[in-house]
Parts: C-alpha cells; structure tokens; sequence
C-alpha cells in the first residue's frame, strides 16, 4: 500500500516554513532563495522531505512578495500550491496550517522545517516521524556541550549551568490538530518555536538525536560553511595517532573522554586521556597540521591536568579552519584492564559531541596484546586512530 492509501491518521505532510525577509547575508535577495552550489537554499530544504517515504507531500508558506522567485527556485519539483504566510514566522506556520485544513485531506502528522536548513538527514526526520504520537510531538535536538555565560554590559554576569540543555532544530513534528489548536490559542503570543507554541499549550514534546550538519544558514559564515559542504572535494585525507600512558597511583582514569571506574589512572601532564590523544593526533595529522605536543607543550604549567576534550576540541576546530569535514574516526584502545565494552556507547557520544559530529562517524574497538608486552602487564593503556577528513576546495 503507498503512502497515498494510508488514512488520514497516518498521512504526513512537511510545511517548508520561507516567509521571511532575512537579508542578514546581504543583496536584494532572500537567503531562502540564494543559490548554494547551482540551486537555492529552499530547494535544497525540500528535497529531502520530497523524497522520504514517510513524508506524503511538501508545501512551503511564503511571502506574498516572492511567488515569481519562489517558481524559478523550485521550479520542477512536485511541491503543492504554496501558502501566502504572514508578518512573522508565528503567523505563517500558523496561516500554514490552517491552509492543511482546508486542502484535501486532513493530515495526522505534520513537519514544521526551516527553509534555510538544507542538509537535513533522512534519519533525523524518521526519528521525528517515529517520535511523534497522538498526544506528543517531537523536536530533534542537540546537547549544549560548550560552558554557557550571561552577559551583562560587556563582561560575564554569570554562569549558567548546561545540564539538561539542548539546541532546537527543525523539522518540529506534531499530531496536526494539536498544534493547529496550540498555534491557535497563541495568537497574539511571542514565542521562538512551534515546540514553545506546543509548550505553552500543554502539548508533550519528545527530544531526538539530531545532527550539527542539520545547521541553519543566518550569517555569512553559515552561507560559507554551507558552501563547503556542496564544493567539489579534494581527495580524502588520512591521519593517524597512536599514543601510550602508564599506570600511576592516585589518579582518576579517563579514557575516550570519560571517566572511568578504576584502581589507577594515567600518568601524564594532562589528565592522559590517552584514547582523546590519539584522536587528535590523528585529526592534526590529516590536515598536516603536527602533532598534539605542537600544539599543547606539556611543558607548560596551563595544561598541567588539562582536560583532554580542551585538545579535542581544539583539533576538530583546526580541521574546520582548514576548510575540512570529518567523516570519520576510528579508535583501538589497547589494554587488558579495563573492560571497554560498557562505556563504548558513553565514549562514542562524548567524542561526538566534542567534535559536533554524528556518533555514527565514531568508531571504537577494544583490544588486548594477550598477556605481551608493557600493556599485557598491565602497566599502562595504549590507543591508536584513523581519522579521514574531506579537504573542500575553495571557489
């Protein structure tokens, strides 16, 4: 049965949310209607959605003003009709959906997506699909790994704590009547997404995994980094990092970027986190950028304890620099003790969320020496990774 047959409880259509007027990237145009590597930024928004076999049809609401550019953008994709939106994002999601209301048959679940989000992933929006219920709608949604400060005229007035914290994106799904009634009964209201309008009216809001490369383009550099990802790519580049760390007495042991129950820790000047080592050797090495000693002089007092994340994060922001993408890292931890297969899951996220990339694109083994060598002796941990990288060509 296609997806056309199905009922209306489980019919799903995407609202592609480009009635803005954004000229914050400079020019004349709309940012939603500039062109990212031979096709605007909205096209490439609806693609994805258009080709999903979860999703039954695309509209787009826009401004009244853009119908002749909006044509050209799109032209020969199978979008409906569009919708003429209003003065503010509220008002034409919600303009939207009462447009779904009133055009063939009443959708069970609805999309709510960004425009100018181009690089939205099949799985994120499978998750959303699968997350939302008849009383729940679901978000994708990213943890807030860096330290968060309140201003206060020009300087910090105060940390604030990043538990529980999580960054937005789009598409927002909802059981479609709930959130018809929800943006309904928020009319008047100011708030900054249609799960806040969902929030405010009660409506339960699931958070999934969602992606860093499902970013949405605002600025200059957001239109820079887009660019990167449909340039034309140099050839893969490959890095690799191998690092050792002995045993020492008294010393918390952290490994892949957590802490880890154990009798000992590592010895080193950092906190010897010799799994992160390894990564970031790996990632400086396929940029040709040295190794981490370059870059962190262990003779330096500053790093004496250093969390390792800090020369992680350090690494994957010199690769972004250099105009590169990583695409993957694989990882070997060598030891007999301890086990590394209950915190396998636990690292993979952690390294993920300090280079802002999928977990998917994180792979870690686990290996011993049988009994030889210094680590079959249990004197210490040894680790070594691959990383690839994508270098883009500038235009």
């Amino acid at each position: 049965m296609s997806n056309k047959q199905m009922n209306e409880a489980d019919r799903c259509i995407a609202l592609l949310v480009s009635a803005g007027r954004g000229h914050r990237i400079g020019g004349e145009i709309p940012k939603q209607y500039l062109d990212l590597g031979g096709a605007s930024l909205i096209r490439r928004s609806a693609e994805p959605f258009l080709n999903h076999p979860g999703v039954d049809g695309v509209v787009a609401v826009i401004h009244p003003d853009d119908r002749e550019i909006y044509n050209r953008a799109v032209d020969g994709l199978a979008l409906a009709a569009p919708i003429t939106g209003g003065s503010e994002r509220q008002d034409s999601v919600r303009l939207g959906l009462e447009a779904l209301g009133n055009a063939g048959p009443v959708p069970g679940k609805v999309l709510i997506h960004d425009a100018v989000r181009p690089f939205v992933s099949e799985i994120v929006i499978s998750n959303v699909i699968n997350a939302v219920g008849p009383d729940a709608g679901a978000i994708p949604a990213l943890a807030v790994v860096d330290t968060l400060k309140r201003g206060a005229g020009g300087r910090v007035g105060a940390t604030v704590p990043r538990a529980d914290l999580w960054r937005a994106q789009t598409p927002q799904g909802f059981p479609y009547p709930a959130i018809l009634e929800a943006h309904r009964a928020a009319k008047g209201l100011e708030l900054t997404d249609d799960a806040a309008v969902a929030e405010a009216y009660g409506l339960a809001v699931a958070l999934v995994a969602g992606d860093e490369n499902n970013f949405k383009v605002t600025g200059a550099d957001d239109l820079a980094r887009a660019e990167r990802f449909v340039q034309v790519p140099g050839s893969p580049r490959v890095g690799m990092g191998f690092d050792v760390h002995r045993f020492a007495d008294g010393r918390p042991l952290f490994l892949g970027g957590i802490e880890i129950p154990h009798g000992q820790g590592l010895a080193g000047h950092s906190d010897a986190d010799v799994a992160l080592h390894a990564i970031v050797d790996a990632l400086l090495g396929a940029i040709g950028a040295g190794d981490i000693g370059v870059h962190f002089p262990p003779e330096e007092a500053k790093w004496k304890d250093a969390p390792s994340h800090i020369f992680l994060k350090a690494a994957g922001d010199a690769v972004a620099e250099a105009s590169g993408v990583i695409r993957n890292i694989d990882l070997t931890v060598i030891c007999e003790a301890p086990k590394i297969g209950p915190y396998r899951e636990q690292m993979r996220s952690r390294i993920s969320d300090i280079l802002s990339i999928s977990a998917a694109a994180v792979n870690i083994k686990a290996t011993t020496t049988e009994r030889l060598g210094f680590t079959g002796r249990g004197e210490g941990i040894a680790a070594q990774a691959v990383a690839t990288v994508e270098i883009f060509k500038s235009k």
